[in-house]
């Protein structure tokens, strides 16, 4: 009896769903992304044979247990994961294109000894995947690779190999027999990746699948998978420099506000556990202006950043904004503020703003270090290496008060900073218990006083 199909268009960007061809499409607003896809007619044959239906249970009457969790060798890892992988749980790892996903999951399974592994990999062949293992220079019996992309073949090996955790690289190229359209289609990834769901929660085996990210940077066929996995991390950074961080964007076991950060070496992915050291520069003989150092926070982790900034004459009469790892019309607005409220014109000078080391800041608290800098390089006046600044600017001039202060101020004492520039009355009640100076400034003008006078 030969299976019948019926035509759907898939949104490729958002997953949605359309009987017909549209230019727009109506959940995400992007033109021109459907395409068409074929699907079974027959889904419904599996609930019919189901017989084992279960009942409804009061609320009352359902047992919590603590969810058991796998240790993974990498302490960073375990930390975004909520305290390890959780059994039965399927997790998504999205990242760019040689970013370092495949590096990370195999630099961590290759060092579990008690578990057996089965790595699928649609990707890499078997030598390949050998010759990073030896880079890395670890070497498990444990672990099993299996080049497929057939799911049906893939789970045939599931049955004989009987693995404690599985590694699918990538879903993008995984494709079931049972959907006529080709592998990384969004019906493929939908089916595949419940598929995968469903052996997860039934065997308890833990299955972790990696992601490629579409041009927009997001996981390709975000709101397919988001909805299935339980947890979705993103593995991001800028391959120009060495650090990446991993982020939880979705956690069903823990919580969203970790991260990780690793620092890429010859031998893989190395652990940074102070953030801070890595980000601000090795020590200089002189001060140099320009130059401050504020305390910004990634998820619920602390840690200084270097404020560069360069403000010059504009040579060519139209003066230059240029930014890197800050959001340009933040910097505008800051401007802004100087001009209208401190009265120093910066309308016809050249501002090139940079964070140290390649890291993308978005926290508003970070705005303090950058008019200090900014400020620094127009006067060419030098701020002490030893002072640091906590504060968001607001567009009257004001320092607004800041989240998570207590622990700000706790990793600048804990790096042997001398002074910290907070907003005022942002740590009432609290102030005494640090032996680090701290400096309260409720507006801009007394910033600008602290600083050069």
């Amino acid at each position: 009896m030969t299976q019948k199909f019926k035509t759907v268009y898939f949104c490729q960007s958002c997953g949605y769903e359309s009987p017909k061809w549209l230019g727009k499409c109506p959940s995400c607003g992007e033109w021109n992304t459907f395409a068409e896809e074929k699907v079974s007619k027959s889904k419904g044959n599996q609930r019919k044979e189901n017989k084992n239906t279960r009942l409804p249970l009061r609320l009352s009457e359902i047992e919590t247990l603590d969810e058991p969790r796998i240790n993974m060798p990498s302490s960073e890892f375990n930390r975004v994961l909520g305290g390890g992988l959780v059994v039965g749980s399927l997790t998504l790892i999205g990242g760019e294109p040689g970013i370092g996903k495949s590096t990370l999951l195999l630099q961590n399974i290759l060092s579990i000894r008690n578990r057996k592994i089965l790595y699928v990999s649609g990707e890499e062949s078997a030598s390949q995947l050998k010759l990073r293992a030896d880079r890395l220079g670890k070497v498990s019996d444990n672990t099993f690779i299996l080049c497929e992309t057939k799911l049906d073949n893939i789970f045939t090996q599931i049955e004989n190999v009987k693995p404690q955790l599985v590694i699918i690289d990538s879903i993008q190229t995984i494709a079931s027999d049972q959907i006529e359209s080709a592998a990384g289609s969004v019906s493929q990834v939908r089916e595949c990746a419940a598929e995968l769901l469903r052996y997860a929660k039934e065997s308890g085996v833990p299955v972790i699948l990696v992601g490629h990210i579409n041009k927009d940077g997001a996981i390709a066929g975000p709101k397919v998978l988001e909805h299935i996995v339980d947890t979705v991390l993103q593995f991001e950074g800028d391959r120009q420099y060495l650090y990446r961080i991993l982020r939880s964007i979705k956690n069903r076991f823990g919580s969203t506000s970790e991260i990780g950060i690793y620092e890429m070496v010859q031998k893989g992915l190395r652990e940074v556990k102070n953030p801070s050291e890595m980000l601000l520069s090795e020590n200089r003989e002189e001060e140099m202006s320009g130059i401050a150092i504020g305390v910004t926070l990634e998820g619920a982790r602390p840690f200084m950043v270097e404020v560069q900034a360069l403000v010059s004459t504009a040579a060519y009469g139209t003066p230059q904004r240029a930014v890197t790892g800050f959001d340009q019309r933040r910097l505008n607005m800051l401007l802004a503020v100087l001009e209208k409220r401190a009265k120093f014109k910066l309308g016809q000078k050249d501002v090139f703003l940079n964070m140290a080391g390649g890291i993308k800041i978005i926290d508003p608290a970070i705005d303090l270090s950058v008019v200090a800098a900014i400020m620094s390089s127009n006067f060419d006046t030098a701020i002490s290496r030893k002072t640091c600044f906590i504060g968001e600017i607001g567009l009257s001039g004001e320092i607004r008060t800041v989240t998570r202060i207590d622990q700000r101020v706790s990793e600048a004492e804990k790096l042997g900073f001398e002074t910290v520039v907070i907003p005022k009355g942002n740590l009432k009640g609290v102030k005494d218990k640090f032996k680090i100076k701290i400096i309260e400034v409720g507006k801009m003008e007394e910033l600008l006083r602290f600083l050069f006078e």
